[in-house]
């Protein structure tokens, strides 16, 4: 695995739990709001100091008893093809492991899921699906994102959803987005956007971008279609 960072101890990536953060390298999206391009574009992966899978396991050993999971974000983790083994070994050291992925590989979500290798999941969801290819910075595979919503709805997994609310997205974006992935066992998390930090694609800053008054609107909207919906 390529490890691009860790963070020792997070109160907050994992919900309820003392986690560790672990940052794996490679994406296959290229998100314009992205933070985190040195995860995601190669000419800045090469140059990003890594650490080895000995450090990252040394650390888990040391640490047991006193951390309780492991988030594993990135870039975007599902694909690896090694991510199984990896998750593997850390399970076998007693942690659970929460998943953050932009479900664009349900066949590797849904192998993750069966084999019990995870314990969490947040998936991004980008944008409404007619606009996805614009938010994903990709050409997305919708039927994927879809195929890897219903896998989690079938409540097999703790599970949220979560949007970033980038420039751009309107308050009737939500409401479509809600009718797509809304459900009785679903908690969904809206995200404000951090204007202050470099994104991919700078161009994306000339959209608008929608004020805290008029993300709790749509929230006010769409919190009756899922079992929790709140502002992150």
């Amino acid at each position: 695995m390529l490890i691009g960072g860790l963070q020792k101890v997070t109160l907050i990536d994992y919900p309820g739990k003392v986690a560790a953060t672990v940052f794996l390298t490679g994406c296959n999206f290229r998100c314009p709001f992205c933070y985190s391009s040195e995860l995601v574009l190669p000419e800045k992966i090469k140059d990003q100091p890594r650490i080895s899978e000995k450090v990252f396991f040394d650390f888990l050993k040391e640490r047991q008893g006193l951390l309780e999971g492991v988030v594993l974000c990135g870039g975007e983790p599902t694909i690896s093809e090694n991510l199984p083994q990896f998750c593997k070994k850390i399970k076998e050291m007693g942690y659970l492991v929460k998943l953050d992925t932009n479900g664009s590989n349900p066949e590797m979500l849904k192998e993750l899921i069966n084999n019990n290798l995870i314990d969490y999941v947040a998936m991004d969801i980008k944008a409404p699906k007619d606009k996805y290819d614009f938010y994903s910075g990709n050409k997305a595979d919708i039927k994927k994102i879809k195929k890897s919503v219903e896998i989690l709805k079938q409540g097999k997994i703790d599970f949220e959803f979560r949007t970033t609310v980038a420039p751009g997205l309107k308050e009737s974006d939500f409401l479509e987005i809600a009718n797509w992935i809304g459900g009785e066992n679903v908690k969904y998390f809206l995200q404000e956007f951090n204007s202050q930090k470099p994104v991919l694609n700078p161009e994306i800053l000339k959209l608008p971008v929608l004020e805290r008054e008029e993300i709790e609107k749509a929230i006010e909207t769409i919190k009756p279609k899922f079992q929790t919906c709140k502002l992150r």
